[in-house]
């Protein structure tokens, strides 16, 4: 636990809405036939329950797929889940972090700003992928890629059309399979390549040294795509988006010290966590409370609505309020699949935010659009104009 003396209340609440999702009963079976969770304590013990397995994030159709390779470490459960996480956390560090990133993530941020400064104006979530593609990159290794990866996986994580039926969902998954081809061509193929003639310390190499063929990897780079790229975007924007509608809140963050600007910012991931829902099978009887979740079934564990519960969070759950005593919450995860990349994010997001919020003259003239994917209740937010 920790306590921010020097911060108090500011009334800022959510930005992104994904409908009545609230604390209340810790356990209940849905009509749905799947099982919720809306609490944080009863959220944290499933979480790190260990007769459960993913579910959802495309999990069910990489199993088809498990006879035949090897399954990216999201989709892994088990002994040997634990044994690729403890392999691959060097790379995830804090000294690491420090030592081999955060130079990286200063140029970078100052790259932005630059092009923010050039150009006039600018979407802030374009500007903050091109921060995070670059940042997750190097700690993957795809860095031979031919120029706009940003773009290519801009448009592979694109939120599907949820109606899309007969040819227009023909024409939705041939372009998805198009968009996979082109970043393995020109992103990942030539890393592995280069990597495959000298070795460097990066997730790539690793897999290398373990046996993985170039289709296995191509799955790690997706996932990883997925979570340290476009998990980043989005909560950068959000912060900023707060941040520029609240000028308590930005004055705080713009003058305050380091340790002051993250409270901010993890108090803002709190109310505002990317991925809103995180789904799980029970691998056999899972007891919570007085409650016992069966065998087989499928949970789903609201992050976004466990995060307001008042007996983690305190009053008033549903502001923005820095200076409340809280533990690390649930909007990276918990348990086994806990986001390895949760230092990384919160280093770039400072560190770009900071350098922005510096620039004279900032400000929002246009707010971003929010498109909600229902399988996991994350956002997506475009459209967010800044202007200098």
């Amino acid at each position: 636990m920790y306590h921010n003396p020097w911060m108090t209340t500011v009334n800022n609440g959510r930005k992104v809405h994904r409908g009545a999702g609230t604390p209340g009963c810790p356990v209940r079976h849905g009509d749905d036939g799947v099982w919720h969770i809306q609490d944080y304590a009863t959220a944290r013990l499933f979480l790190r329950h260990t007769d459960t397995r993913q579910a959802g994030l495309g999990i069910e159709n990489a199993l088809r797929h498990s006879g035949r390779m090897r399954l990216p470490m999201l989709y892994r459960d088990g002994p040997e889940h634990r044994e690729q996480r403890r392999q691959t956390a060097r790379y995830f560090t804090p000294k690491r972090v420090e030592s081999a990133y955060q130079g990286l993530m200063h140029r970078l941020a100052d790259e932005q700003c630059k092009v923010l400064r050039r150009r006039g104006a600018a979407d802030l979530s374009a500007l903050s992928f091109q921060l995070a593609v670059a940042v997750a990159a190097e700690v993957v290794g795809l860095t031979e890629s031919a120029p706009g990866m940003p773009q290519r996986l801009d448009r592979f994580f694109r939120i599907p059309d949820p109606h899309a039926r007969g040819l227009s969902a023909a024409r939705q998954k041939a372009f998805n399979n198009y968009v996979l081809l082109s970043f393995l061509w020109r992103d990942v193929r030539p890393a592995v390549a280069a990597r495959r003639r000298n070795r460097r310390d990066d997730l790539i190499s690793h897999l290398l040294d373990e046996g993985c063929n170039t289709a296995e990897i191509l799955g790690e780079c997706v996932t990883f795509a997925a979570a340290g790229m476009v998990t980043t975007r989005e909560f950068i924007t959000v912060a900023g988006w707060h941040l520029l509608t609240d000028e308590t809140l930005r004055e705080r963050y713009a003058s305050g010290a380091r340790q002051e600007r993250l409270a901010i910012l993890h108090e803002i991931l709190r109310l505002e966590p990317v991925v809103g829902d995180l789904l799980r099978w029970t691998t056999a009887d899972v007891e919570v409370g007085d409650v016992t979740i069966p065998s087989g079934a499928r949970v789903d564990v609201g992050v976004a609505a466990a995060n307001l519960d008042t007996s983690e969070a305190g009053a008033q759950p549903g502001a923005v309020c820095p200076g409340r005593a809280v533990g690390p919450g649930l909007s990276f995860g918990d348990g086994a699949h806990k986001c390895p990349g949760a230092h990384i994010a919160m280093q770039e997001t400072d560190i770009f935010l900071s350098r922005l919020f510096a620039m004279p003259g900032l400000r929002m003239i246009q707010e971003p659009t929010v498109t909600i994917r229902p399988d996991i209740a994350s956002y997506e937010l475009k459209g967010m104009i800044l202007a200098v």
